[in-house]
């Protein structure tokens, strides 16, 4: 969880300087793919430990 919230936390950072620092475009894209990639992990993350769990 602690290596979700970074990342989220990491492509919020990157996006707002992307956007605010002129000529730094290419920050804000990789915030944006940072994002993803840290929606893609918390997804994973999320279903493997609601299956992973056996039913009693």
């Amino acid at each position: 969880m602690v290596i979700f919230l970074l990342l989220v936390l990491a492509a919020i950072t990157l996006g707002l300087i992307g956007t605010t620092a002129e000529g730094l475009g290419y920050l804000l894209i990789i915030g944006i793919v940072v994002l993803v990639i840290a929606l893609a992990y918390g997804g994973v993350r999320l279903t493997h430990r609601v299956r992973g769990r056996p039913g009693r």
